[in-house]
């Protein structure tokens, strides 16, 4: 898996995303059962949405077992996520103040949480700290 490789997937490539990555490699039925049952799409609508993955070069098929392919991501949550981060901050001009500010005043971010991202703002290689 390519840690540099990403795309912006929708939000539903993104849930699709997130089960292979939990999974490995899977199977389309394999995918869809691995879902919500209560927001869990129908079998078609993940298979379009695995072979757009595929067209977009997210996933790739590895082995086909019977009638079905299994799937494998090609591309890191990491590098996914952070695309779709430095997208979003980009309708705020590219600066995370705004967002941060906003997490605070909404309750999901607190000061416990900004105390640690501090802590790793000092040290962003995880290593010990000062």
């Amino acid at each position: 898996m390519s840690a540099k490789k990403s795309v912006r997937p929708t939000r539903l490539e993104m849930e699709l995303l997130e089960a292979l990555w939990k999974l490995g490699s899977a199977s389309i039925r394999e995918i869809r059962e691995s879902l919500p049952e209560d927001r869990r799409p129908e079998y078609t609508t993940v298979q379009t949405i695995v072979y757009r993955l595929e067209e977009k070069r997210a996933v790739e098929r590895v082995k086909k077992i019977g009638n079905a392919h299994i799937f494998r991501p090609l591309v890191s949550r990491k590098s996914t996520v952070g695309a779709l981060i430095d997208d979003f901050l980009g309708s705020f001009g590219g600066s995370p103040e705004t967002l941060v500010a906003h997490l605070f005043e909404s309750g999901r971010l607190t000061l416990r949480d900004l105390k640690e991202l501090e802590k790793q703002a000092k040290n962003p290689r995880g290593g010990p700290g000062p």
